[in-house]
């Protein structure tokens, strides 16, 4: 996990802003401290509420990670939540799917940088790799996103919640 792209250093204030287009808010923990809601543990991100919490360590992908839960999940399990997501296989494929869309508007990141931090880190896709799920297999997610009013038809995020 060394190698993935860390929260010190990229522009937070651009993460930051890229979370308010959604309504969540980002939020800093100092170096050291546990952070609040990781469902991982540290250092990965936590979320409460519509709260996106992170250290310098925390991995951007998983900031976006956790950011595309509260993105994808319905306002009732937003307005309680604390640590543990949720949700189910299809949209746990959905928040992948986004947050691979959403490094792409961060500069100093992009798509192919979170594609190649999201292997480094461990996730599995039936097809070898976080590209080839995406680029060959995760129409099923893009459409679940489509579904719930998440992405338009161009692959650009609606920049809202879903209700």
């Amino acid at each position: 996990m060394s190698n993935v792209l860390l929260c010190s250093e990229i522009d937070l204030d651009t993460l930051a802003q890229l979370l308010a287009r959604f309504g969540l808010s980002l939020e800093r923990v100092a170096d050291g401290d546990p952070i609040p809601g990781s469902w991982f543990g540290d250092p990965e991100a936590g979320i409460i509420a519509r709260r996106v919490l992170i250290r310098g360590d925390t991995p951007v992908h998983s900031a976006l990670h956790e950011s595309c839960h509260l993105i994808c999940m319905d306002e009732a399990r937003r307005a309680v939540l604390h640590t543990n997501a949720g949700g189910d296989y299809d949209e746990e494929n959905a928040v992948n799917y986004m947050e691979i869309t959403l490094g792409s508007y961060l500069p100093d990141v992009g798509r192919d940088r979170i594609l190649a931090d999201m292997d480094c880190w461990g996730y599995t896709f039936r097809l070898g790799s976080a590209r080839a799920w995406f680029e060959q297999d995760a129409e099923d997610a893009r459409q679940w996103l489509l579904h719930h009013d998440l992405l338009n038809e161009d692959g650009t995020p609606r920049w809202k919640l879903r209700n």
